[in-house]
């Protein structure tokens, strides 16, 4: 079991940044890819990015290549979400999430078996 809580949202201007953190407890995080969705208003979840167990590689969706950056740290059990150029597409509710796949690089919310409760950012135009 994987506890997840997600922080680090708000309200920013178009261009700006913001980093998302995500704090995990229970066992074996290191064991877990670690994934980052979101959901606009009126819209499915869909996939940002995800890194590899070990932080090894990382994925992206092609919207957000070049401006947000996934990384982990696995001695303090967190996943971050680096975002840079913010648009006002990009407003939704960010998730992470832990999977236990491996190869190749869990893109699909089913391949998640845990997940945060989401954050809000808001990107003003």
């Amino acid at each position: 079991q994987v506890q997840l809580v997600e922080s680090g949202g708000g309200l920013v201007q178009a261009g700006g940044s913001l980093r998302l953190s995500c704090a995990a407890s229970g066992r074996s995080f290191s064991a877990y890819a670690m994934g980052w969705f979101r959901q606009a208003p009126g819209k499915k979840r869909e996939f940002v990015g995800s890194i590899t167990y070990n932080g090894g590689s990382t994925s992206y969706t092609d919207s957000v290549k070049g401006r947000f950056t996934i990384s982990r740290d696995n001695a303090k059990n967190t996943v971050s979400l680096q975002m840079n150029s913010l648009k006002a597409e990009d407003t939704a509710v960010y998730y992470c999430a832990a999977s236990r796949y491996s190869n190749p690089i869990p893109k699909l919310q089913g391949d998640y078996a845990y997940w945060g409760q989401g954050t809000q950012v808001t990107v003003s135009s």
